[in-house]
């Protein structure tokens, strides 16, 4: 069970410490550092960094995989919600995984085919919700083909990138879930029908009012 433990902290502090200083500025010493132990206690745990990284995407997708898994728990908008509060956090406990997205890319082809499928299976999910919705008559009938498709994917752009993107703009401070949440139903708004927007004001704009600490 010692090992098990030991190897979570290594794990967290390596999380910890990519997120303050880019995973390509965090040496092993530093990690062992953090929580207290020899450079060789910890590589007897983790060979090297990459092992370390792979560890952590493990992880990572297994998290990524329980949220895709809420997909459509209750019939209504607040499905998609519950799941917008779910990415935030999900992302915002591993902001160094997107904002050093190119280099894990070009370094780990292993973990660029488990990404793949990822984006895949959720922009499928995203798309599909407005062909849910357009069956419980939410959103209109898609304007031209391929509309849909593209705002599925424009919608999983934000939900991966809002996060990243306000930290390299030095506005983290600010960030909070309501207005996330707001910049992503922004998107699927003007395919609402009069349905669609007074279930969105009933379920969801109460939900953006509140303060984010109770969102």
């Amino acid at each position: 069970m010692a090992d098990l433990n030991t190897k979570q902290k290594i794990l967290n502090a390596s999380v910890r410490l990519f997120n303050e200083n880019g995973m390509a500025n965090v040496r092993l010493q530093q990690i062992a550092k953090e929580i207290g132990i020899s450079p060789g206690n910890l590589a007897y745990h983790f060979r090297n960094k990459e092992a370390i990284i792979e560890a952590i995407n493990d992880d990572l997708y297994r998290e990524a995989a329980e949220i895709l898994s809420t997909y459509r728990i209750f019939p209504n908008l607040i499905d998609f919600d519950n799941q917008l509060t779910k990415y935030f956090s999900f992302i915002q406990k591993y902001p160094f995984y997107f904002l050093d997205l190119l280099e894990i890319e070009r370094h780990y082809p292993a973990i660029r085919s488990k990404r793949q499928l990822h984006i895949s299976k959720m922009i499928s999910q995203i798309r599909k919700r407005f062909d849910f919705n357009y069956n419980r008559g939410l959103v209109i009938e898609e304007p031209r083909k391929g509309v849909y498709n593209g705002v599925a994917n424009a919608i999983w752009v934000l939900i991966t990138f809002w996060v990243p993107q306000n930290l390299v703009r030095g506005l983290e401070k600010s960030m909070d879930v309501t207005q996330f949440k707001e910049m992503v139903w922004n998107q699927v708004y003007p395919y609402f029908t009069d349905r669609g927007i007074a279930e969105y004001e009933q379920l969801i704009r109460p939900l953006l009012k509140k303060p984010s600490s109770e969102n």
